[in-house]
């Protein structure tokens, strides 16, 4: 796979400029998640923004720069937990005995955030919601470098996690703290992925894969390896 990132955008607790992870980048430290802290989006009106979730509005956030100047663009939306909040809020509502809101279950599902930015956006481009373990990443990319090949003059890939809610924390130990990225892809060769057989030894690493990439991003950095299950992931960049 060969494409070329034209312009990114990212944001977790305290990071929301290009200058604050450039600072991050050349020494990264742990990052203190406040759950009430978000993303305002206040280019959305009042009655929009009440729809979205936290982790809604940090998508919409960091992806809406990247889009604003193209009327239509492909979008593929990566998320391994989605809605973690809003599913065990429902979860504890059914436990209780007490009625589901329709509105809260709709926007539950793996796909209502790109739903939602389809509507907002007036944009109704092939979109996808990916949900792919560790290496969805690069799963997402497989998707969004496939669009560019049948055509598509650029698109938008967005990752994103949030902290999840303390019952589901003794099992989800890939989201240290709520973050998100958007790339926005072009055609060209500026960088290459690809994959090769794994030895079932996932990668190990402080940071979310996505992070390590805005790392490499930030440094430099030539090549980028990715290891997950039987999958070894191997990005390189031909311009430093």
């Amino acid at each position: 796979m060969n494409f070329s990132i034209d312009q990114w955008n990212a944001w977790a607790p305290g990071l929301d400029s290009a200058d604050a992870w450039a600072d991050w980048c050349a020494s990264p430290q742990p990052i203190v998640d406040d759950e009430q802290q978000q993303p305002a989006v206040s280019f959305l009106p009042a009655m929009q923004r009440r729809r979205l979730s936290r982790l809604a509005r940090m998508v919409c956030h960091i992806a809406w720069p990247l889009a604003e100047s193209y009327p239509a663009l492909p979008l593929v939306f990566a998320s391994r937990h989605g809605e973690t909040p809003r599913t065990l809020e429902l979860i504890q509502e059914l436990a209780r005995g007490e009625a589901l809101s329709p509105t809260q279950f709709s926007l539950s599902v793996h796909n209502a955030i790109i739903g939602l930015w389809s509507i907002l956006r007036g944009d109704s481009s092939e979109m996808t919601a990916m949900a792919a373990e560790g290496d969805g990443l690069e799963q997402a990319m497989l998707e969004a470098t496939g669009l560019l090949a049948e055509g598509a003059p650029a698109v938008l890939l967005v990752i994103a996690e949030e902290t999840p809610p303390a019952l589901y924390r003794p099992y989800i130990d890939d989201v240290p703290f709520s973050y998100a990225l958007a790339l926005l892809l072009k055609p060209g060769d500026q960088w290459s992925l690809q994959l090769e057989p794994g030895n079932d030894t996932p990668s190990v690493s402080q940071w979310p894969h996505a992070i390590n990439l805005l790392r490499a991003l930030h440094g430099r950095q030539s090549r980028l390896e990715h290891h997950w299950k039987h999958r070894k992931w191997v990005w390189s960049c031909s311009k430093g």
